[in-house]
């Protein structure tokens, strides 16, 4: 036999080894209850998911305060560009552009005489049935 299993213990010895004996069945049943708590797991898992989204929410509001502010001064850009643009609108400039459109248009239709045709006789029948329909009225 070995020397530990003949040698006897002393009451004090017994006693410590009970009492550490005890804290580890204490510290081994509280570890238990506590992952049988699942109401409490429960409030951890929402308190933590409370804090991811918090944080989401704080990190997209910066996000959106600088967009803001980006897209402010690209409004303010854009609308000084369009109000130097319409200070430079005089009537003769308008006129001009107005007969380049009229020119393009003309020389669209030249090269497409078809689907001009097309268009015109719709727009014609069109306006044939509204004076038919209002005579009837």
């Amino acid at each position: 036999m070995s020397e530990a299993m003949n040698r006897t213990r002393t009451p004090d010895e017994i006693r410590r080894d009970i009492e550490h004996t005890r804290e580890e069945l204490a510290d081994t049943a509280a570890a238990l209850a506590e992952r049988a708590d699942v109401k409490a797991r429960a409030h951890e898992k929402l308190d933590e998911t409370k804090a991811r989204i918090t944080g989401k929410v704080d990190e997209t509001k910066a996000k959106v305060a600088g967009k803001v502010d980006e897209t402010r001064a690209k409004v303010t850009d854009t609308a000084g560009t369009a109000k130097e643009k319409a200070s430079d609108a005089t009537p003769q400039s308008v006129a001009e552009r107005a007969s380049q459109a009229a020119d393009s248009v003309a020389v669209t239709a030249r090269e497409n005489p078809i689907p001009t045709t097309l268009i015109a006789g719709f727009a014609g029948g069109l306006l044939i049935g509204w004076f038919v329909a209002s005579r009837r009225a």
